[in-house]
Order: structure tokens, then sequence, then C-alpha cells
């Protein structure tokens, strides 16, 4: 499979995902508009994908929305099958995605640098 059609799915994938968070997550007790899909990764079959997120808040809230994902990740590959179409539809695991909160401290460290 091209490394271009990939690309093209995990970011179709994405964009589904993302549109359908407010859907699913109706009701539940954490807010979608807090959480950020920042990267899926399809394995090279399209049996897998790893969906990244980002939740805005503390840890507490951050497992929680996990959580919440973790048990809608059925009604997310329901969604992905009737809007994309695919040979397979892939099984959905999500993770926490750390990346940002990292960046966050490096740049605070280069702010609280001397300016010479």
């Amino acid at each position: 499979m091209a490394v271009d059609r990939l690309e093209r799915i995990n970011s179709l994938l994405k964009r589904v995902i993302a549109e359908s968070m407010f859907t699913v997550l109706q009701g539940d007790s954490v807010s979608p508009g807090l959480i950020t899909v920042t990267d899926v990764k399809c394995g090279k079959d399209l049996r897998d994908a790893t969906v990244r997120i980002s939740v805005f808040g503390d840890d507490r809230l951050k497992e929680t929305a996990l959580q919440h994902l973790k048990h809608h990740a059925k009604r997310f590959q329901q969604i992905i099958n009737r809007e994309v179409r695919l040979k397979f539809t892939p099984r959905l695991c999500f993770q926490l995605d750390l990346s940002l909160e990292k960046g966050d401290e490096v740049l605070a460290i280069l702010d609280s640098l001397p300016k010479d």
C-alpha cells in the first residue's frame, strides 16, 4: 500500500472522529469541546488504528475523557463504517498525547532564560 494512501486514510479518519465527537459524547460528563484529536495512525493492513488525543484540563479529567472514549470506541467505529468506504473498519485504540504539554513546558523554559 502506498504511503500517500495511508496518510490520506489517517487524515480522513482523524476528521471523521473529530467531527463525530460531539454526537458520540453528547450527554457525557466530559465536554467534547475539551478534547482534540491530534493524530491517527492506521496499521498497514487497516485493521487497527491508534487515535491520539489531547485533553484540556487536569490529570483526572484526562483519564476520565480517555475512559469515555474507550467506552464509546464501537460507536466511533460504526460512524467510520457508515461514512468511509474501506474494506475493513479499523479497531480504534485511544491514547493520550502529552506532546502539547511538553511543548508548553519547553516554551516556558525558553521564556524564563535571560535575554542577552
